[in-house]
C-alpha cells in the first residue's frame, strides 16, 4: 500500500488527517495490530478531536475483520487507557491521540498486555512492513465491539496511591486546555477537599483557546492570570490526551518536570525507603541527590517512556520521572500517569505544611537551560566538535553527548525526527550557565 511511513515514530504513529492518516489506513492498522498481537480483545481509547471518531471506526473494523473483539472505552485520558489494559488484563490497547498536537495531527499509541509499550524498534515496525505489505486479512467469524465505562474505576485507581483523607484544602487552578484532564479529573477531585478553579474544561479538539501543550511558556499565559485573579495555593496543566502534567508555583512559575520528579520521589521514598527510582539524563542534579539523600537508588536511564519502562521492570524502581512531564509508577504497570503524580505532590504538601515554593528551595539549588534546539545540517560533526572542545570534562554517550563539570554540565542529543540539535545544560549559578550556553550555541549554530 502507498501510505507515508513517516507516520510510524520512535514511539507512536502520529501524523496529519487526511493526507497522512485516513481511516482507511487506521483499518489496515488495526488489522496488522491485530495479526501481531493475537489477542483476544484489543482495548481502545480516545481523545477529543474532531478526527478520532472516524478513525475509531476503521481501526476497531480491521481489529473486527481478524475476528479479535474491541473493547471500545470511549473518550478517556491516555494513563486511563494504560489502566484499563493492566487492570482487566486486555492483550492489547491502542489510544487514538495526537498528544499536545496541533488540531489536524491525530495518531495511536499501543500497548500489548501489561500496559508494555510498542515502539519503533519494537512492534511498530513490524506493523509498518504489514501495512506498507497490503497484507490484510479477515476471518470467518468477525469480532464484536464491547463498550466499557472505566471512569469511576480509574478514579478508585488514582486516589489508590494517597491516603484522601490526608489532603489539605489546597486552591488549585487547573488548565485542562480542552482535552482530556477535563473529563478525568473531575470524579478524582470529587472525593478531596480541594476549590478548583477549572480552565478550558470543556473537551474540544479544535484547541479553541491555546494548543494543548503546557511545556510551551505561551501557552500558560492564561492559567498564570487565573492564579493571580484567584490568589491560588497552586497552578496545574494537562496536555491534551492529559498524560503529562505540569507544576506552577503560587507566584506562576513553572517547574519543570525534574522537579516534579524530585517531589514525587520525596514523598514515595518517607513511605518506602530503599527502592529504586530511574530519572532519565535531562533531569536536574538535585534528582539523584534527593533520592540519595532519602535513601533510595538513583538509576540514570535514556529519555524516552519506551526505554524507561522496561528498565523500570528491570530494576523493580517504584517510580520514574522524565523532564518532559511523563511519570511512572510501579503499581500503575509501569506506565505513566501526570494525575497520579498531581496525588502524590499533594500529598507531600499537604504532610509538610509547606508552600510549594519553600520546599523547592531545600531541594534545588541549580539553575538551567531548559531545552534550547538548533537547526544543524551536520549533526554528527557538531557533535564531535563539542565534545572535542569539552574533552576535559566527565563525558557518556548513553544519550547524545553528555559532558559534566563539579559546577556544571550539559547534554546535546539529536531529535529523532528532526535536524535538530537539542541542548540542556545545568549550572551552580547563573552567570555560568549563561557563559557556557553562549560558548554552546556560538559552536553549534556556527
Amino acid at each position: 500500500m502507498d501510505f507515508d511511513r513517516n507516520i510510524f515514530k520512535a514511539y507512536d504513529i502520529r501524523g496529519t488527517v487526511p493526507d497522512q492518516l485516513t481511516a482507511d489506513i487506521a483499518y489496515r492498522i488495526g488489522n496488522s495490530l491485530a495479526g501481531y498481537l493475537k489477542p483476544r480483545a484489543i482495548a481502545v481509547g480516545r481523545d477529543m478531536r474532531s478526527s478520532s471518531d472516524d478513525l475509531f471506526e476503521g481501526l476497531a473494523a480491521g481489529i473486527l475483520d481478524r475476528g479479535v473483539d474491541v473493547v471500545d472505552l470511549g473518550m478517556i485520558s491516555t494513563d486511563a487507557l494504560y489502566f484499563a489494559v493492566g487492570r482487566y488484563g486486555y492483550d492489547g490497547g491502542v489510544m487514538i491521540t495526537a498528544s499536545h498536537n496541533p488540531s489536524h495531527y491525530n495518531g495511536f499509541k499501543v500497548c500489548r498486555r501489561n500496559a508494555e509499550p510498542l515502539s519503533g524498534s519494537e512492534g511498530l515496525d513490524v506493523v509498518a512492513d504489514d501495512v506498507a505489505s497490503d497484507h490484510m486479512e479477515k476471518t470467518g467469524s468477525r469480532g464484536t465491539i464491547i463498550r466499557r465505562d472505566i471512569g469511576k474505576d480509574f478514579a478508585e485507581h488514582v486516589l489508590s496511591f494517597i491516603d484522601p483523607t490526608t489532603i489539605r484544602p489546597f486552591s488549585l487552578a487547573i488548565d485542562a486546555g480542552n482535552g482530556m484532564a477535563g473529563l478525568t479529573l473531575p470524579p478524582v477531585f470529587e472525593h478531596l477537599p480541594c476549590r478548583l478553579i477549572p480552565l478550558y474544561f470543556e473537551p474540544d479538539g479544535s484547541f479553541p483557546n491555546h494548543p494543548p501543550n503546557p511545556i510551551e511558556p505561551q501557552n500558560l499565559v492564561d492559567l498564570q492570570h487565573a492564579m493571580a485573579a484567584h490568589q491560588v495555593d497552586l497552578g496545574v496543566a494537562f496536555d491534551g490526551d492529559a498524560d503529562r502534567m505540569f507544576l506552577l508555583k503560587k507566584d506562576g512559575t513553572p517547574l519543570g518536570g525534574d522537579m516534579v520528579t524530585a517531589l514525587v520521589a520525596d514523598n514515595i521514598l518517607s513511605r518506602s525507603p530503599h527502592e529504586t527510582i530511574l530519572y532519565n539524563l535531562i533531569c536536574s542534579r538535585a534528582v539523584p541527590e534527593l533520592i540519595g539523600r532519602k535513601g533510595g537508588v538513583a538509576v540514570r536511564t535514556k529519555v524516552g517512556h519506551a526505554i524507561i519502562k522496561p528498565l523500570m521492570k528491570k530494576h523493580n524502581a517504584i517510580f520514574g520521572g522524565e523532564h518532559s512531564g511523563h511519570f511512572y509508577f510501579r503499581d500503575n504497570w509501569y506506565a505513566d500517569s501526570g494525575l497520579i503524580a498531581l496525588m502524590v505532590c499533594l500529598e507531600l504538601l499537604s504532610k509538610a505544611d509547606r508552600e510549594l515554593g519553600e520546599i523547592l528551595e531545600d531541594i534545588d539549588p541549580y539553575v538551567r537551560s531548559g531545552e534550547i534546539n538548533s537547526r544543524v545540517t551536520n549533526i554528527e560533526h557538531k557533535i564531535e566538535a563539542v565534545a572535542a572542545t569539552f574533552s576535559d570534562g566527565q563525558i557518556d554517550r548513553v544519550d547524545g553527548l553528555t559532558v559534566q563539570y563539579p559546577d556544571w554540565w550539559f547534554n546535546l542529543r539529536p531529535s529523532n525526527t528532526e535536524p535538530l540539535l537539542r541542548l540542556n545544560a545545568e549550572a551552580d549559578n547563573r552567570d555560568l550557565l549563561d557563559a557556557k550556553v553562549k560558548k554552546l550555541l556560538e559552536m553549534i549554530r556556527s
